[in-house]
């Protein structure tokens, strides 16, 4: 059993927090910024609560994190009543957060200043995944830290990896997001097709899917988007429009051409635009349906 703290209970993060506690056995606490949240989780699962992400690092031998961006990440992390203040030596700090690779590279080198272990560990699956502890967790840092994380961070995967480097766990996040919002595209375009063609869309999905056009979306979200609901439960347009643009910033250091992401990026503003950007990110069909 170890001492973990875990910051950031929002739709991903409450489970895994949960998973720890009850699956893995750890003594748990938890740090929220809406107090409210933090203390239904302590209802609900046990373990406790802490005013501040300092005073949650206190004494934990791994820290997750799970905020929303790179200015979350630091004001959770940097500061008088941050982490980093809290923080052992000797302890490792796991970033869950989708977040750039510089924030990541930065924070590694925060942390080994302090002699804390660092790892930038984002997260595939959904909330599904998140809820049923099957996650597919991509992790960049030192060797030495990832194994100390290890066994912590298999509580809720199913599969985990290290990638890296520090910033090689971020890099391969936004790989993920890449590919799932062209295979997206790509499906909403050819439901819609199928649907204007007069199709009965159940039998033609039972076919397809059993050969090479076969997906996890396909599997999992084709009746919805046919169907037109897009909302309460899935990936947020607006959570995936955000992940896209640090895709987006990292090619142009690095000079990789993404001329199909750069237009479905767009396509996601629109959907925000219109007031939607809560709506899974399959909303991409509603765009296209008339």
């Amino acid at each position: 059993m170890a001492k973990i703290s875990f910051l950031g209970l929002g739709v991903m993060g409450y489970p895994m927090a949960g998973h720890l506690l009850k699956k893995g056995g750890h003594e748990v606490t938890v740090y929220n910024r809406s107090p409210a949240k933090a203390a239904q989780w302590v209802k609900e699962h046990g373990g406790k609560s802490a005013p501040s992400p300092r005073e949650a690092a206190q004494g934990a031998d791994v820290v997750m994190m799970c905020v929303g961006n790179d200015d979350d990440v630091r004001s959770v992390a940097y500061g008088d009543n941050g982490v980093l203040a809290g923080l052992k030596k000797g302890a490792v700090l796991v970033d869950h957060t989708t977040a750039s690779a510089v924030v990541a590279r930065e924070l590694h080198t925060k942390c080994k200043e302090k002699g804390v272990g660092f790892v930038d560990a984002p997260v595939s699956g959904g909330q599904a995944g998140a809820v049923n502890g099957q996650l597919g967790i991509m992790c960049g840092g030192d060797q030495a830290d990832y194994d100390r994380a290890l066994p912590v961070l298999n509580v809720y995967a199913k599969m985990c990896a290290r990638i890296g480097g520090a910033g090689a766990g971020q890099l391969t996040k936004m790989v993920n997001q890449v590919a799932i919002v062209g295979l997206l595209q790509g499906l909403a375009e050819a439901l819609n097709f199928g649907k204007q063609a007069g199709l009965d869309m159940d039998k033609v999905i039972s076919v397809i899917s059993k050969g090479a056009a076969q997906s996890w979306q396909m599997d999992n979200r084709w009746k919805t988007m046919v169907e037109g609901k897009f909302e309460g439960f899935g990936f947020a347009s607006d959570w995936m429009r955000k992940d896209l643009n640090i895709a987006l910033a990292e090619a142009k250091k690095n000079g990789a051409h993404m001329p199909g992401t750069a237009l479905i990026e767009q396509y996601y503003g629109r959907i925000s635009a219109a007031g939607h950007g809560r709506w899974d990110n399959t909303a991409l069909m509603g765009l296209l349906a008339k």
